[in-house]
């Protein structure tokens, strides 16, 4: 079988259930997800005299073919390389709780993810500047985006061509998806194929794909990153923090220290100069938490001190929505579904033997088909912000006043709608061929939260409270009906209309009326696994939970270097972000080094 894992040129121990007797590193990072490998990694570069520990509580799965086969994604989703969190039952959802996929394994949710690899809007990084973090936005981003980045074709977008992250635009594209810029652009929507990556993505294209040209296998942290690091670099896997230790400093205006982690086995980890949480947004708030940073009441009734009182810790959870429109296709139109759904036919054992023979394999597939879309375009521009502002106009929340400041502008997406060659349906495959149109909502207003759960707050009982507050509001259910209306108007339009023979999610007859749509949305809504913004980089006193360096409020070396700091959720997949924000968390490092 081929063999996964490059050339380690460090002294890259992965170590399972090691004893922790006795050590000291110079930094230790708590989490081998996307950031935190990729921090791990600059950091071994950049400071080769340091010594440099990465903690990851999966396992390192090199060799895992559900991972590195991309035809494969979403296949590990609900496995132990799962974190398999749920949500509390949301209300607006008739009581459903929502699966909150995070990958439990060394590379984290870049092993599991979609391989769906976009760029937001200039001005919603820029937002994280205006709303008090100097320092940051656009031009701070891009650079380290790219900096990430190793593309490899031609076009005219912004692209880095030396980094870690390999892409191109997928090689394997089904005659059917080859449909979707014709067919959109006949609804007036712009083409924008080979110019979405720089800030401006608004419009239909295709878009890259983090695949590794040179073995066609993902792309992802743990593969990408790690075997540039040096050997100065311990990596820890099977390994789970209990908490940070938190030491206050003596003197006016004294701040706590972290000098070392607690694992979950009682042993503790000591740590020279700083300690970093790259835990993500479900744990990097818990890790918190459970260190005694936070909001008194939950501290409280979870029987934790409270060492530092920081409200925003676990608030201000920000997640994309989506819905489903599901078309089988007429006889002799070709289609993704076999490979997923009859993985074990001959077609499916074909391919995957082509693949791994080195030969092209419809295994490569991926999402090539993207549209990014302002509610102008799809004709609700003054329905949609009426109803915006009438709901949160008075709201006194910096989050919320910057969404509406993203409804005002023309080039920031309020909807994004994906076009795959196969079944992503909410209620079960049933057999055939399709096509699926999955419509999100950008920026939706709900804000929820995250918490340790104050009957079992431990960290290793992988049961966090969970409350999105999923379309707990009038803005993002309409949101919702607005987009998935529009995804039917692209299925009706020609030459798509004439590749299939009938919509089976949410059906024609079944579902016309705004208020069908809603009641179809209540049942059927997901979520699209990007949870931000628990960990907010904002000031203090609008709940923030870091600043502009990423520093804990209330510690002198405490850090977060995760999504879980973007404080308004982006209008893009948001593996990129946590690449270009590991990026500049390591030259911030280095340089304060």
């Amino acid at each position: 079988m081929m063999k996964f894992l490059q050339p380690l040129g460090a002294l890259l121990v992965l170590l399972a259930g090691v004893s922790a007797k006795d050590e000291t590193y110079d930094y230790i990072i708590v989490g081998g997800g996307t950031a935190g490998t990729a921090l791990a990694t600059r950091l071994s570069q950049g400071l080769p005299k340091s010594k440099i520990l990465l903690i990851e509580a999966g396992p390192a799965a090199a060799d895992e073919l559900r991972i590195n086969v991309p035809g494969l994604r979403g296949s590990i989703l609900g496995t132990s390389y799962d974190w398999n969190f749920t949500t509390v039952p949301q209300t607006s959802l008739g009581g459903r709780s929502i699966d909150v996929n995070r990958g439990k394994v060394l590379g984290g949710s870049s092993a599991m993810n979609y391989l769906c690899y976009d760029r937001a809007s200039a001005p919603e990084y820029d937002a994280w500047r205006e709303l008090g973090n100097k320092g940051w936005g656009w031009d701070a981003m891009i650079e380290a985006m790219t900096k990430s980045e190793n593309f490899t074709g031609s076009d005219n977008d912004r692209h880095g061509f030396t980094g870690p992250i390999r892409n191109y635009y997928n090689r394997v594209v089904y005659p059917v998806i080859r449909l979707w810029q014709p067919t959109v652009s006949k609804l007036g929507i712009n083409v924008n194929d080979g110019n979405s990556m720089g800030g401006k993505p608004i419009g239909v294209m295709f878009q890259p794909t983090n695949i590794d040209e040179t073995r066609h296998t993902r792309s992802y942290s743990a593969s990408s990153y790690l075997p540039l690091a040096g050997r100065n670099l311990v990596v820890k896997t099977n390994t789970q923090v209990a908490k940070v230790n938190l030491v206050k400093r003596r003197g006016p205006g004294s701040v706590y220290q972290a000098t070392g982690v607690t694992l979950s086995s009682g042993e503790i980890i000591a740590a020279n100069k700083e300690v970093i949480l790259s835990a993500g947004s479900v744990q990097s708030p818990g890790l918190l938490e459970l260190s005694g940073v936070g909001q008194a009441a939950v501290l409280k009734a979870a029987g934790v001190n409270q060492l530092i009182d920081l409200p925003g810790v676990g608030e201000n959870y920000q997640d994309h929505i989506r819905v489903s429109n599901t078309y089988r296709l007429k006889e002799g139109i070709d289609s993704f579904d076999p490979l997923i759904f009859d993985s074990a036919g001959a077609n499916a054992t074909g391919e995957l033997a082509k693949w791994l023979n080195g030969e092209q394999s419809l295994y490569e597939y991926t999402t090539a088909a993207y549209g990014f879309m302002n509610w102008q375009q799809l004709g609700v521009d003054s329905q949609m912000k009426q109803l915006a502002r009438k709901t949160f106009g008075r709201s006194t929340n910096p989050i919320d006043a910057k969404k509406l400041q993203h409804l005002d502008n023309p080039i920031v997406p309020a909807v994004e709608i994906l076009y795959e060659a196969n079944f992503v349906g909410a209620f079960g495959y049933t057999g055939g061929k399709f096509i699926t149109l999955i419509s999100t909502v950008m920026h939706p207003f709900a804000r929820g939260s995250v918490h340790i759960d104050s009957q079992n707050p431990a960290a290793d009982n992988n049961k966090p409270v969970i409350d999105p507050g999923y379309m707990s509001n009038a803005y993002d259910i309409q949101a919702l009906v607005e987009a998935a209306k529009f995804a039917r108007r692209i299925a009706h339009t020609e030459p798509m209309r004439l590749a299939w023979e009938i919509e089976t999610e949410p059906g024609d007859e079944a579902v016309q009326t705004d208020e069908q749509w809603a009641d179809f949305a209540r049942k059927a809504m997901g979520s699209f696994y990007h949870p931000v913004g628990t960990c907010a980089m904002l000031p203090r006193g609008d709940g923030g939970v870091v600043d502009a360096n990423l520093r804990v409020y209330g510690t002198s070396n405490l850090r977060v270097v995760d999504n879980s700091i973007i404080p308004v959720i982006p209008s893009a997949h948001i593996q990129t972000a946590a690449y270009g924000i590991a990026e500049i968390a390591a030259a911030k490092i280095i340089a304060q080094a």
